[in-house]
Protein backbone atom coordinates (compact mmCIF):
# COMPACT_ATOMS: atom_id res chain seq x y z
CA UNK A 1 0.00 0.00 0.00
CA UNK A 2 2.73 2.40 0.98
CA UNK A 3 4.64 1.53 -2.17
CA UNK A 4 1.63 2.24 -4.32
CA UNK A 5 1.11 5.66 -2.69
CA UNK A 6 4.77 6.52 -3.22
CA UNK A 7 4.59 5.48 -6.84
CA UNK A 8 1.47 7.60 -7.28
CA UNK A 9 3.19 10.67 -5.76
CA UNK A 10 6.23 10.23 -7.97
CA UNK A 11 4.01 9.97 -11.00
CA UNK A 12 2.09 13.09 -9.99
CA UNK A 13 5.21 15.15 -9.37
CA UNK A 14 6.77 13.98 -12.62
CA UNK A 15 3.86 15.38 -14.54
CA UNK A 16 4.06 18.84 -12.94
CA UNK A 17 5.14 21.57 -15.38
CA UNK A 18 8.69 22.93 -15.15
CA UNK A 19 8.63 26.46 -13.66
CA UNK A 20 9.00 29.07 -16.38
CA UNK A 21 9.33 32.85 -16.34
CA UNK A 22 7.44 35.02 -18.78
CA UNK A 23 9.65 38.01 -19.67
CA UNK A 24 8.29 41.51 -19.17
CA UNK A 25 7.34 43.62 -22.14
CA UNK A 26 10.15 45.99 -23.23
CA UNK A 27 10.19 49.28 -21.31
CA UNK A 28 10.01 52.39 -23.47
CA UNK A 29 11.53 55.50 -21.91
CA UNK A 30 10.30 58.41 -24.00
CA UNK A 31 9.21 62.00 -23.64
CA UNK A 32 5.71 62.94 -22.61
CA UNK A 33 3.63 66.09 -23.01
CA UNK A 34 5.90 68.09 -20.71
CA UNK A 35 9.00 67.23 -22.72
CA UNK A 36 7.36 67.86 -26.08
CA UNK A 37 5.98 71.24 -25.03
CA UNK A 38 9.37 72.20 -23.63
CA UNK A 39 11.07 71.45 -26.95
CA UNK A 40 8.62 73.70 -28.81
CA UNK A 41 8.96 76.52 -26.27
CA UNK A 42 12.75 76.51 -26.51
CA UNK A 43 12.53 76.40 -30.32
CA UNK A 44 10.48 79.61 -30.25
CA UNK A 45 12.90 81.24 -27.80
CA UNK A 46 15.84 80.40 -30.07
CA UNK A 47 14.08 81.76 -33.15
CA UNK A 48 13.15 85.04 -31.45
CA UNK A 49 16.67 85.41 -30.07
CA UNK A 50 18.19 84.78 -33.50
CA UNK A 51 16.01 87.45 -35.08
CA UNK A 52 16.99 89.89 -32.34
CA UNK A 53 20.71 89.16 -32.77
CA UNK A 54 20.56 89.62 -36.54
CA UNK A 55 18.68 92.89 -36.03
CA UNK A 56 21.32 94.06 -33.57
CA UNK A 57 24.01 93.19 -36.13
CA UNK A 58 22.47 95.50 -38.71
CA UNK A 59 22.58 98.38 -36.23
CA UNK A 60 26.38 98.43 -36.20
CA UNK A 61 28.92 98.74 -39.05
CA UNK A 62 29.98 95.49 -40.68
CA UNK A 63 33.44 95.96 -39.19
CA UNK A 64 31.93 95.49 -35.70
CA UNK A 65 29.50 92.64 -36.44
CA UNK A 66 31.70 89.65 -35.72
CA UNK A 67 30.33 88.96 -32.23
CA UNK A 68 26.78 89.60 -33.40
CA UNK A 69 27.06 87.14 -36.28
CA UNK A 70 28.73 84.43 -34.20
CA UNK A 71 26.10 84.76 -31.47
CA UNK A 72 23.23 84.75 -33.98
CA UNK A 73 24.63 81.57 -35.53
CA UNK A 74 24.62 79.92 -32.08
CA UNK A 75 20.89 80.41 -31.56
CA UNK A 76 20.11 79.68 -35.21
CA UNK A 77 21.69 76.22 -35.04
CA UNK A 78 20.04 75.66 -31.66
CA UNK A 79 16.65 76.52 -33.18
CA UNK A 80 17.20 73.98 -35.96
CA UNK A 81 18.16 71.33 -33.40
CA UNK A 82 15.12 71.96 -31.21
CA UNK A 83 12.80 71.90 -34.19
CA UNK A 84 14.25 68.53 -35.21
CA UNK A 85 13.75 67.13 -31.70
CA UNK A 86 10.25 68.60 -31.39
CA UNK A 87 9.02 66.94 -34.59
CA UNK A 88 10.73 63.65 -33.73
CA UNK A 89 13.40 63.72 -36.46
CA UNK A 90 16.45 64.09 -34.23
CA UNK A 91 15.76 61.10 -31.99
CA UNK A 92 16.96 57.49 -31.87
CA UNK A 93 16.32 54.68 -29.41
CA UNK A 94 19.11 53.04 -27.47
CA UNK A 95 18.45 49.40 -26.54
CA UNK A 96 19.62 48.43 -23.06
CA UNK A 97 19.42 44.80 -21.87
CA UNK A 98 19.55 44.27 -18.10
CA UNK A 99 19.88 40.70 -16.82
CA UNK A 100 17.85 40.07 -13.69
CA UNK A 101 19.03 37.01 -11.76
CA UNK A 102 16.34 34.79 -10.21
CA UNK A 103 17.02 32.45 -7.28
CA UNK A 104 14.94 29.47 -8.39
CA UNK A 105 14.13 30.50 -11.94
CA UNK A 106 16.07 31.20 -15.13
CA UNK A 107 17.58 34.69 -15.53
CA UNK A 108 15.30 37.27 -17.12
CA UNK A 109 16.36 39.89 -19.68
CA UNK A 110 14.76 43.25 -18.96
CA UNK A 111 14.86 45.32 -22.15
CA UNK A 112 14.77 49.12 -22.11
CA UNK A 113 14.43 51.36 -25.16
CA UNK A 114 15.44 54.91 -24.19
CA UNK A 115 15.20 57.92 -26.44
CA UNK A 116 18.54 59.52 -27.28
CA UNK A 117 18.33 63.00 -28.76
CA UNK A 118 21.27 62.90 -31.14
CA UNK A 119 20.23 66.25 -32.66
CA UNK A 120 21.26 67.81 -29.35
CA UNK A 121 24.83 66.59 -29.83
CA UNK A 122 24.90 67.89 -33.41
CA UNK A 123 23.78 71.25 -32.04
CA UNK A 124 26.45 71.28 -29.34
CA UNK A 125 29.22 70.25 -31.76
CA UNK A 126 28.52 73.44 -33.76
CA UNK A 127 27.32 75.95 -31.18
CA UNK A 128 29.81 75.35 -28.37
CA UNK A 129 32.86 76.03 -30.61
CA UNK A 130 31.15 79.26 -31.76
CA UNK A 131 30.53 80.19 -28.15
CA UNK A 132 34.17 79.46 -27.30
CA UNK A 133 35.18 81.64 -30.23
CA UNK A 134 33.11 84.50 -28.81
CA UNK A 135 34.85 84.23 -25.45
CA UNK A 136 38.32 83.71 -26.93
CA UNK A 137 38.07 86.74 -29.20
CA UNK A 138 36.72 88.84 -26.35
CA UNK A 139 39.76 87.94 -24.27
CA UNK A 140 42.21 88.21 -27.18
CA UNK A 141 43.39 84.62 -26.82
CA UNK A 142 46.12 83.46 -29.20
CA UNK A 143 45.14 81.43 -32.25
CA UNK A 144 47.00 78.31 -31.08
CA UNK A 145 45.10 78.34 -27.78
CA UNK A 146 41.79 78.91 -29.54
CA UNK A 147 42.43 75.89 -31.75
CA UNK A 148 43.25 73.69 -28.75
CA UNK A 149 40.10 74.82 -26.93
CA UNK A 150 37.84 74.19 -29.92
CA UNK A 151 39.31 70.75 -30.70
CA UNK A 152 39.00 69.72 -27.05
CA UNK A 153 35.41 70.94 -27.07
CA UNK A 154 34.53 68.88 -30.16
CA UNK A 155 36.16 65.81 -28.60
CA UNK A 156 34.07 66.39 -25.47
CA UNK A 157 30.81 66.48 -27.46
CA UNK A 158 31.60 63.49 -29.69
CA UNK A 159 32.68 61.26 -26.81
CA UNK A 160 29.50 62.25 -24.98
CA UNK A 161 27.52 61.11 -28.02
CA UNK A 162 29.42 57.80 -28.14
CA UNK A 163 28.72 57.30 -24.44
CA UNK A 164 25.00 57.93 -24.92
CA UNK A 165 24.75 55.11 -27.47
CA UNK A 166 27.06 52.69 -25.64
CA UNK A 167 25.26 49.88 -23.79
CA UNK A 168 28.02 48.26 -21.72
CA UNK A 169 28.71 50.11 -18.50
CA UNK A 170 32.52 49.99 -18.77
CA UNK A 171 32.93 51.60 -22.19
CA UNK A 172 30.06 54.03 -21.50
CA UNK A 173 31.74 55.54 -18.48
CA UNK A 174 35.09 55.33 -20.25
CA UNK A 175 33.77 57.64 -22.98
CA UNK A 176 32.32 59.85 -20.25
CA UNK A 177 35.73 60.09 -18.55
CA UNK A 178 37.37 61.12 -21.83
CA UNK A 179 34.71 63.81 -22.28
CA UNK A 180 35.41 65.14 -18.79
CA UNK A 181 39.16 65.27 -19.46
CA UNK A 182 38.53 67.21 -22.69
CA UNK A 183 36.33 69.61 -20.75
CA UNK A 184 39.15 70.27 -18.30
CA UNK A 185 41.30 71.34 -21.27
CA UNK A 186 38.60 73.86 -22.23
CA UNK A 187 38.46 75.11 -18.63
CA UNK A 188 42.24 75.55 -18.60
CA UNK A 189 42.20 77.62 -21.80
CA UNK A 190 39.47 79.95 -20.54
CA UNK A 191 40.19 80.13 -16.83
CA UNK A 192 43.97 80.43 -17.08
CA UNK A 193 45.24 81.35 -20.55
CA UNK A 194 42.38 83.62 -21.63
CA UNK A 195 42.04 85.21 -18.21
CA UNK A 196 45.76 85.92 -18.19
CA UNK A 197 45.61 87.56 -21.62
CA UNK A 198 42.54 89.71 -20.94
CA UNK A 199 44.28 91.30 -17.94
CA UNK A 200 46.32 93.24 -20.49
CA UNK A 201 43.16 95.01 -21.68
CA UNK A 202 41.21 97.70 -19.85
CA UNK A 203 39.69 96.80 -16.49
CA UNK A 204 36.08 96.94 -17.73
CA UNK A 205 36.75 94.34 -20.44
CA UNK A 206 38.72 92.12 -18.04
CA UNK A 207 35.94 92.26 -15.43
CA UNK A 208 33.27 91.51 -18.01
CA UNK A 209 35.19 88.56 -19.44
CA UNK A 210 35.75 87.08 -15.98
CA UNK A 211 32.02 87.34 -15.24
CA UNK A 212 30.67 85.93 -18.51
CA UNK A 213 33.34 83.21 -18.81
CA UNK A 214 32.70 82.14 -15.21
CA UNK A 215 28.96 82.07 -15.91
CA UNK A 216 29.56 79.88 -18.97
CA UNK A 217 31.88 77.44 -17.20
CA UNK A 218 29.44 77.00 -14.32
CA UNK A 219 26.65 76.14 -16.78
CA UNK A 220 28.90 73.80 -18.75
CA UNK A 221 29.84 71.98 -15.54
CA UNK A 222 26.17 71.19 -14.92
CA UNK A 223 25.75 69.53 -18.35
CA UNK A 224 27.81 66.40 -17.55
CA UNK A 225 26.02 66.09 -14.21
CA UNK A 226 22.68 65.95 -16.00
CA UNK A 227 24.11 63.48 -18.50
CA UNK A 228 25.25 61.26 -15.65
CA UNK A 229 21.78 61.01 -14.07
CA UNK A 230 19.92 60.87 -17.40
CA UNK A 231 21.62 59.09 -20.31
CA UNK A 232 24.31 57.67 -18.05
CA UNK A 233 22.52 55.99 -15.16
CA UNK A 234 18.91 56.58 -16.30
CA UNK A 235 17.97 57.87 -12.85
CA UNK A 236 16.06 60.77 -14.42
CA UNK A 237 13.24 60.23 -16.90
CA UNK A 238 13.30 61.67 -20.40
CA UNK A 239 11.01 64.61 -19.58
CA UNK A 240 13.24 65.68 -16.70
CA UNK A 241 16.27 65.39 -18.98
CA UNK A 242 14.64 67.58 -21.64
CA UNK A 243 13.61 70.26 -19.14
CA UNK A 244 17.04 70.35 -17.48
CA UNK A 245 18.91 70.67 -20.77
CA UNK A 246 16.39 73.25 -22.00
CA UNK A 247 17.01 75.52 -19.02
CA UNK A 248 20.77 75.24 -19.50
CA UNK A 249 20.54 75.85 -23.25
CA UNK A 250 18.44 79.00 -22.78
CA UNK A 251 20.91 80.35 -20.22
CA UNK A 252 23.99 79.34 -22.22
CA UNK A 253 22.77 80.72 -25.57
CA UNK A 254 20.09 83.46 -25.62
CA UNK A 255 20.88 84.84 -22.15
CA UNK A 256 24.62 84.60 -22.82
CA UNK A 257 24.11 86.24 -26.23
CA UNK A 258 22.12 89.25 -25.00
CA UNK A 259 24.53 89.77 -22.12
CA UNK A 260 27.54 89.57 -24.45
CA UNK A 261 26.23 91.87 -27.17
CA UNK A 262 24.71 94.57 -24.99
CA UNK A 263 27.83 94.77 -22.83
CA UNK A 264 30.29 94.41 -25.70
CA UNK A 265 28.67 97.27 -27.63
CA UNK A 266 29.07 99.54 -24.59
CA UNK A 267 32.77 98.79 -24.09
CA UNK A 268 35.09 101.61 -25.08
CA UNK A 269 37.65 99.06 -26.26
CA UNK A 270 35.33 97.59 -28.88
CA UNK A 271 37.42 97.29 -32.00
CA UNK A 272 36.64 96.79 -35.64
CA UNK A 273 37.78 94.25 -38.21
CA UNK A 274 38.79 95.51 -41.61
CA UNK A 275 40.34 93.63 -44.52
CA UNK A 276 38.61 90.58 -45.94
CA UNK A 277 35.91 90.49 -43.23
CA UNK A 278 34.59 93.95 -44.16
CA UNK A 279 35.77 94.57 -47.71
CA UNK A 280 36.48 91.21 -49.34
CA UNK A 281 39.59 90.72 -51.45
CA UNK A 282 41.21 93.97 -52.55
CA UNK A 283 41.99 94.77 -56.13
CA UNK A 284 45.68 94.12 -55.73
CA UNK A 285 46.68 90.54 -56.39
CA UNK A 286 43.29 89.47 -57.73
CA UNK A 287 42.73 87.92 -61.14
CA UNK A 288 40.73 90.08 -63.55
CA UNK A 289 39.24 88.49 -66.62
CA UNK A 290 40.75 89.94 -69.80
CA UNK A 291 44.07 91.19 -68.37
CA UNK A 292 46.09 88.88 -70.58
CA UNK A 293 44.16 89.92 -73.65
CA UNK A 294 44.79 93.62 -72.99
CA UNK A 295 48.52 93.03 -72.67
CA UNK A 296 48.73 91.01 -75.86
Amino acid sequence: MIDSIGDAMKKATSTLPIPTVVPDAPELQKSGDVGNRTLWVVFVIMVISSIAFYAMAFRVPVQKRLFHILTAFITTFAAISYFAMAVGDGISHNKIVIKEKQKNFPDVDHIIYREVYWARYVDWSVTTPLLLLDLSLLAGLAGANILVAIVADVIMILTGLFAAFTVDSGPKWGWYAIACIAYLVVVYQLAFNARGVVKGKDSKTATFFTAIAGFTLILWTVYPVIWGVADGSRKADVDAEIVAYAVLDVLAKPVFGFWLLFTHDSLSSTGSIEGFWANGFGKEGTLRVGDDDEGA
